[in-house]
Parts: structure tokens; C-alpha cells; sequence
């Protein structure tokens, strides 16, 4: 079984080390919301559609500053085998704040400051700094 957002992470993560600009994603609703919280926070430029059906994607425009990547490191909390939840009490700042987790909450995916501001819990998809 593959699992298609730790594929999203990892291609951002490479392309981010290779320096290129965009990069390219298999379309799917939950990685579009994923790319969109990576958007709000200021961890990629731009995020659009393109395509039809089948041959939908995610174009993802990178972010450096100073010739440094906006995307450090990412890692991969929940799983397809082993899923993780977190109560609204649990959710603690990533990195001291540098770092945000990615939520699936009832209400939608968001950042783990959206989802405390909003008292919602959720599954903790991944970490990024």
C-alpha cells in the first residue's frame, strides 16, 4: 500500500534540494488542502490546479529565501497502518514555533495553530519546519 501524502512530502522535499522552482503533484481533495495550509503558512508560494479529470494536478510554486529552502524537513506522523489523534488540549507549538502539524479535523484540514484556536481535535498527519 502507498501512501500518497508521504509521496506529496517527499517530492516537495526533493525538489526543494535540487532547487527547483515548481513542482508537480497527483491531484487529490486532501493533498489540495494540504498544499493550501502549506500556502497560508508561507511554506510554498503558490498553489494551483491544472488539468481535467484524470489528468488533474497540483502545482506547487516553491518558496526560498535567501537561497534557502522554505521547507526543511517534514515528517510523517499518522499513517496508513497506524493512525494518530491528538485532543485540542494536546496540540503544542512545532520547533518552538517555526514549525507548524497538519490536522485533519471534523472541520477540514488546517495548521495545529488554526485547529487550537478553533478548539478542534484531529488526526495529526505530518510536521514541517
Amino acid at each position: 500500500m502507498t501512501d500518497p501524502i508521504a509521496d506529496m512530502l517527499i517530492r516537495l522535499e526533493n525538489s526543494q534540494a535540487v532547487n527547483k522552482m515548481t513542482v508537480d503533484i497527483p491531484f487529490s481533495e486532501i493533498k489540495y488542502r494540504i498544499a493550501k495550509v502549506l500556502e497560508s503558512e508561507n511554506f510554498v508560494e503558490l498553489v494551483s490546479q491544472k488539468g481535467k479529470d484524470s489528468q488533474k494536478i497540483i502545482r506547487v510554486n516553491l518558496k526560498y529565501k535567501d537561497d534557502k529552502p522554505g521547507i526543511i524537513k517534514t515528517k510523517r506522523i499518522s499513517k496508513p497502518g497506524k493512525r494518530t489523534y491528538i485532543a485540542n488540549k494536546e496540540i503544542k507549538p512545532i520547533r518552538g514555533g517555526y514549525g507548524i502539524s497538519v490536522i485533519s479535523t471534523p472541520k477540514g484540514v488546517m495548521s495545529n495553530k488554526e485547529a487550537k484556536s478553533a478548539g478542534l481535535g484531529g488526526e495529526v498527519l505530518f510536521e514541517i519546519y
